[in-house]
């Protein structure tokens, strides 16, 4: 399964200092508001196949959300598609979950057909630990998916705005997602349920 992390980090004093090493941005104009903000690490996995503006959007709409109400230190984040897979046999580990969502919690942004209440109600471990589960509702409702993105462009359809203009450049540059390539828009199923 290809399978890309995105960490994101918000609001951290600069140079921010993590234990034991130093990660500073030399030279990055920090605005005031963000000096003061409380730090937050979200750490989202997935496809991202292609990257879409809809994956960086959760990050923004969870970061807003989170500065809002709460002081957290680091979270998963997926969409409420990602924790529909959560029921998925043989996907995740029942451990893996109940680790992720009692040691670090979640945030799940809501998608368009997906219900993440739902999904909590039907897990045993998602329903003991929903309070360090944040449900965070996307204000802009979008069906834009990275599998409809390849699927557009393997029909040689447009798929501006709805890509950063560097990804589109990459998939462009390099024939991606095309008719004559092995991906040809669509998405390739693998054993024991995995998607790439």
């Amino acid at each position: 399964m290809t399978l890309w992390a995105l960490l994101l980090l918000y609001g951290a004093p600069w140079p921010f200092t993590f234990p034991g090493r130093v990660a500073s941005a030399v030279g990055v104009d920090v605005p005031d508001d963000m000096k003061s903000r409380i730090p937050v690490v979200l750490l989202a996995c997935g496809s991202f196949n292609p990257i879409t503006n809809m994956h960086l959007r959760l990050f923004e709409v969870a970061r807003d959300h989170l500065h809002q109400t709460a002081a957290l230190e680091l979270k998963l984040l997926c969409g409420a598609d990602v924790l529909k897979t959560f029921q998925t046999p043989n996907l995740w580990e029942d451990a893996h979950i109940q680790e992720i969502v009692e040691r670090f919690g979640l945030v799940c942004v809501s998608r368009a057909g997906h219900d993440p209440k739902g999904y909590i109600l039907d897990s045993p471990i998602l329903q003991q630990y929903q309070h360090n589960i944040h449900l965070v509702r996307e204000p802009v409702q979008n069906e834009i998916s990275a599998t409809y993105i390849r699927r557009a462009l393997g029909q040689g359809q447009s798929v501006k705005y709805l890509l950063p203009d560097a990804v589109i450049a990459y998939i462009k540059d390099n024939s991606l997602y095309t008719k004559d390539s092995s991906w040809k828009g669509r998405s390739i199923q693998r054993s024991k349920g995995k998607t790439s």
